[in-house]
């Protein structure tokens, strides 16, 4: 088997100082309790901070270096193919605000960047989205019609800073890329001279609704606040029942550096060949680093190696001379209206709150979120918080994916029992990969490590019970139901679950 390209590695951690802050050894209380330290939970944390609320934020593992330390970092208000979507599905109104406030995001982190004197290599640049079929023209035209009604900068072009031909794409101006950790650990060190506590390494389990709020955490310990903020990305609260409204996918990244002439000058994506998007950003020695994301998929829906070949191969076809450095994978949640849902979390929440389903447009989405929530714990309400409200329903409009959503969970959670086992044995798993394999009468998720040692949890997994699949690229099971994710070892790396897949003894199980 052909090797990956690049290191395993997000430019944007590799390029940062890992932080270290403590995790919550003793019970605490605050006003605000924000659980999640990606860009959605950090920005809720300043914008809180700001404005006198005493803020507690937990971090299950170090802040801005799961889902956040992995982005593309597009901040823009372009995202793909939304406006015409929108205007048919939720009417013109809903479409203007939603650009609104993604431009508002836009232009928040420039003033931030400015009153704080940030380095996080800000560029302001043009978003494409572009076809290269002449089929899918006429959406692109629908697109550019829709977003200028939206209130947007939008104009349809056919010639793009690309090295190979477009037939039409939507130009919007005024958009902006930046390096989202320098962003968002210069936030932090003023937050932390501001007051704010921030707590790493500690993973919150329970929540228990009142006045005020608690929070359990691994360790024993508990947070008491009058509010409380969940950015966990997928929630961990099911009490809202969103998972039957959101859809993981994964993502995956190539990084190539560039001599600076060959820099499109701009971000592009495209849905077609399983959606790719372009950007470049400052690197080593006075180059560029052309980063290229794309190869949707579910989490659990097999190894991503093959992907990750295929978008490399691209990237050299259509970027002639590159030689891929790094390579990475972003998670994101799709939710069934094709809106984040930012605001209360259940229709009788009072003083919990939560953000999600940015469907891969975290960084505008973030920043939005951040300012939303915190108006809304203190009292404001800004144009479009009826827009982002969780406690939504359409349904006529969901209807549909939500059955679709629910019956891919069902099927999982039946099909995947009905298979005896992946592999006969632990004999047939060989090293540097993993199957399930029944074991005295368990379903066990057994990885063979590169020294041959073998490890085993089980293959159920701690959210909802679906049974985890072996990602062999990337070295870790993943469920297919609602996307979490964990190590060889069992330990959780990704939400919604909250508690590591029990490990099992060979010699007893």
């Amino acid at each position: 088997m052909a090797s990956l390209p690049g290191v395993p590695e997000s430019y944007w951690i590799e390029s940062t100082a890992t932080t270290s802050f403590p995790p919550l050894e003793q019970d605490v209380t605050a006003d605000v309790a924000v659980v999640g330290g990606g860009i959605a939970g950090l920005c809720a944390a300043w914008e809180l901070t700001r404005a006198g609320r005493s803020v507690v934020l937990l971090e299950a593992d170090r802040i801005a270096a799961a889902v956040t330390g992995y982005t593309t970092a597009k901040l823009s208000a372009q995202h793909t193919l939304i406006y015409a979507r929108l205007r048919q599905s939720h009417g013109e109104q809903a479409a203007r605000l939603y650009a609104t406030s993604q431009q508002d995001a836009i232009e928040h982190a420039f003033a931030t960047v400015a009153d704080l004197a940030i380095d996080c290599d800000l560029e302001r640049l043009p978003a494409y989205t572009y076809v290269e079929s002449a089929e899918g023209s006429e959406q692109i035209t629908a697109e550019v019609d829709a977003a200028r009604q939206a209130g947007l900068p939008a104009s349809l072009v056919t010639g793009t800073g690309l090295p190979f031909d477009v037939a039409a794409a939507i130009r919007v101006e005024d958009q902006a890329q930046f390096h989202p950790r320098k962003y968002l650990l210069a936030l932090v060190r003023q937050m932390v001279r501001d007051g704010t506590r921030v707590y790493e390494r500690t993973r919150v389990t329970g929540l228990e609704e009142g006045r005020p709020c608690r929070l359990a955490c691994e360790s024993g310990t508990t947070v008491a606040a009058t509010d409380v903020v969940v950015a966990t990305h997928y929630p961990i609260f099911d009490r809202a029942l969103l998972f039957s409204r959101l859809q993981p996918r994964r993502e995956l990244v190539v990084a190539s550096p560039i001599p600076p002439e060959q820099d499109p000058g701009g971000m592009y994506i495209t849905t077609e060949h399983n959606t790719r998007s372009v950007r470049t950003t400052p690197y080593r020695h006075g180059q560029r680093l052309l980063i290229v994301t794309g190869e949707i998929a579910e989490p659990g829906s097999g190894d991503a190696g093959e992907r990750f070949r295929r978008l490399a191969a691209w990237t050299s076809e259509r970027f002639p001379g590159t030689q891929i450095t790094h390579r990475w994978a972003a998670q994101d949640n799709a939710t069934t209206d094709h809106l984040p849902y930012v605001g209360h979390l259940h229709p009788g929440a009072e003083h919990v709150y939560v953000a999600t389903g940015f469907s891969g447009w975290g960084m505008s989405n973030g920043i939005m979120s951040g300012k939303l929530l915190s108006a809304l714990i203190t009292g404001h309400e800004l144009p479009w918080t009826e827009l982002y409200d969780p406690r939504r329903l359409h349904p006529l409009r969901e209807a549909g994916p939500i059955a679709k959503l629910q019956a891919k969970v069902a099927r999982h959670f039946i099909g995947d029992r009905l298979r005896s086992s992946h592999v006969d044995s632990i004999d047939d798993v060989d090293p540097g990969s993993g199957a399930i394999v029944r074991i005295g009468g368990r379903r066990c998720a057994v990885h063979r490590d590169t020294a041959g040692v073998v490890h085993a949890v089980s293959a159920t997994c701690t959210h909802l019970g679906c049974i985890v699949a072996f990602n062999q690229a990337e070295q870790t099971w993943e469920c297919p139901c609602h996307g979490s994710r964990f190590g060889t070892d069992g330990t959780v790396l990704h939400g919604p679950a909250t508690q590591p897949l029990e490990p099992i003894d060979l010699d007893n199980p």
